[in-house]
C-alpha cells in the first residue's frame, strides 16, 4: 500500500508515520507534505498513491483546495482538530475522519474502511459529497470564556481579554492587562480548536496570538518576527512555512 501524508505539524506527522508503520508494516509512505502549495506541486509530478491521510487545516489554507480540481483516484482519510459535532456530520460520508490526537484503534478502523472501497466513482462521489457537506456546516460557535487558575482560585477570562496563550511546562493564558493564568486546557491543539481563527493564530508550537496583541512585524531570513504590543516584550519567530498565512491573517 502506497500512502501520502499531508500534515503541517512535524510532531503530528512523525507520530502518524510511526502509527502507520506499526499498524501496516508493509505500507510505503511516498511523501509527507506540509502545505497546500507543496501538495499541489507533488500531484503535478506524481501519480496517485493508494491512500491519502490529510489534515484539514494547513499552514497556507484548507486541504480541500488541493483536491478541488483533481479527479481523485484514491480515497482520503482526513484528520482534524475540529470538535465532535463536525466529525459526526462528516461521518455521514464513507471516507473517514480522525480527531486529533489520533488513536491507533481508530486509525486501524479507518484503514479497514479503506480496504472496503474499490470503486473510483464511489471515491469521487464521496469527496463531492464531503465538500458540499463542509460548505453547508452551521456556523461554529467558538469559545468566548476561558476558565483559568491562579493561586488555587478559578478565574474566568473573556475572549476579549486574551492577549495570547503560551506553552511552557504548563499552558498559560496572558491577558491584555498583563495577568498570567494557568489554562484549564491540556494541549495547544485543544485550545486552537476552540478559538475563532479570525481572531487567533497559532504562530508556532508554543504561541497562539490574539490579533489585538500584534505589534511590529519584521521580516527575517527565517521568516517573520512579531513583537507584541506593550506591556509585553515578547518577540516571537514565525517560520517561512507559516509566514504567508500569518500575513494574510493580519491583513
Amino acid at each position: 500500500m502506497k500512502l501520502l501524508i499531508i500534515e503541517d505539524e512535524p510532531l503530528v506527522a512523525r507520530d502518524l508515520e510511526n502509527l502507520l508503520k506499526r499498524i501496516e508494516p508493509s505500507a510505503r509512505i511516498e511523501a509527507t507534505l506540509s502545505s497546500v502549495d507543496a501538495a499541489k506541486k507533488w500531484f503535478s509530478d506524481h501519480t496517485f498513491p493508494d491512500l491519502i491521510l490529510s489534515d484539514i487545516q494547513l499552514s497556507d489554507g484548507i486541504s480541500f483546495d488541493i483536491f478541488e480540481n483533481l479527479y481523485l483516484a484514491c480515497p482520503i482519510i482526513f484528520t482534524t482538530a475540529y470538535d465532535d459535532y463536525a466529525i459526526r456530520a462528516f461521518k455521514l460520508n464513507s471516507i473517514d475522519y480522525l480527531l486529533k490526537p489520533i488513536d491507533g484503534n481508530e486509525l486501524s478502523a479507518a484503514l479497514a474502511k479503506y480496504r472496503a472501497l474499490s470503486s473510483e466513482n464511489i471515491i469521487a462521489e464521496q469527496l463531492k459529497s464531503l465538500m458540499s457537506n463542509w460548505n453547508q456546516q452551521p456556523h461554529k460557535k467558538y469559545k468566548e470564556r476561558f476558565l483559568t487558575l491562579h493561586r488555587n482560585t478559578l478565574i474566568p477570562v473573556t475572549q476579549q481579554e486574551v492577549a495570547f496563550f503560551h506553552k511552557e511546562e504548563l499552558i498559560y493564558l496572558h491577558t491584555l492587562a498583563n495577568e498570567k493564568y494557568i489554562s484549564d486546557h491540556q494541549t495547544m491543539d485543544e485550545i486552537e480548536g476552540l478559538l475563532d481563527p479570525a481572531l487567533f493564530f497559532r504562530v508556532n508550537r508554543q504561541y497562539i496570538l490574539h490579533i489585538q496583541s500584534i505589534g511590529r512585524i519584521t521580516t527575517t531570513h527565517k521568516g517573520l518576527t512579531v513583537k507584541l504590543k506593550p506591556p509585553f516584550n515578547n518577540e516571537i519567530d514565525i517560520s517561512r512555512e507559516k509566514a504567508v498565512a500569518f500575513k494574510q491573517w493580519v491583513g
